[in-house]
């Protein structure tokens, strides 16, 4: 992304005059100790609109360099600004990740509490596919940089405890779902089981992510179908599934 002309041709005094706003912002905010070299520095209002800039040109440069193949170079370039004004908010690419990582964990926890709302468990098993994989699956498609970030190579290290605690924690809600379809079935067996639905969903996030458009959306149906016919003579439930019954009935 190029700078927009209208800040190229800013003058030097409106530059200077930017500049020692944000740094002033910044430094404020840390002199009452050593910043963490992982987290950004506190910011007020217009250091918050920078900071939120920078990680929207994070995203896209993590989305479309990788995470690694990423510089902070290229991370001011995308967002309009100069290295330095990144400076002034994040010591770092490392710092930049956990930042972005941190907030788009919080986002995909309402996506999660959504998913697996206790509700769901009273819905038949196709219905309740749908209730839980769509909002799962709308949310990696709507921000692909968690993708990159959860499932990069080289990931700081506070990134990936984070995404093990979030898997550990949905293995846990799997196996509370089955449990309500299976109360007969022994814990030990629920665990593999949804052990098996959930490595199945991350292979299928994997196509589905790396399709777009009518591509996608049969991807995403094809994985719900994957399930279905794996959950279905466990549940004992008759119902077919609907994709399945479509591509039966075309000649």
């Amino acid at each position: 992304m190029t700078v927009p002309e209208g800040k190229a041709n800013k003058s030097a005094t409106e530059a200077a005059v930017e500049a020692a706003t944000e740094a002033a912002g910044a430094a404020g905010a840390t002199s009452g100790g050593a910043a963490d070299s992982t987290r950004p520095r506190r910011r007020q209002a217009r250091g918050e609109a920078r900071i939120a800039q920078l990680l929207r040109a994070a995203a896209d440069v993590f989305c479309t360099s990788g995470y690694t193949a990423s510089s902070t170079n290229a991370i001011a370039r995308e967002a309009g600004v100069s290295p330095g004004t990144l400076y002034q908010f994040f010591p770092n690419k490392e710092a930049i990740a956990v930042e972005l990582g941190d907030r788009l964990l919080d986002r995909w926890r309402d996506s999660y509490g959504a998913a697996f709302a206790q509700s769901h468990t009273e819905l038949p098993l196709d219905r309740m596919l749908d209730a839980t994989l769509d909002p799962l699956i709308a949310f990696n498609c709507e921000n692909p940089a968690f993708f990159v970030l959860m499932h990069g190579s080289e990931i700081p290290g506070r990134i990936t405890e984070a995404h093990d605690t979030l898997h550990a924690t949905m293995l846990t809600r799997v196996e509370s779902v089955l449990a309500d379809y299976l109360p007969d079935m022994p814990a030990p067996q629920i665990h593999r089981i949804a052990e098996m639905v959930f490595m199945v969903f991350k292979a299928g996030l994997d196509l589905i992510m790396a399709s777009e458009g009518e591509e996608r959306a049969a991807y995403i149906q094809e994985l719900k179908t994957v399930m279905f016919r794996y959950l279905a003579p466990l549940v004992g439930d008759d119902a077919s599934c609907p994709a399945t019954a479509e591509r039966i009935d075309t000649p």
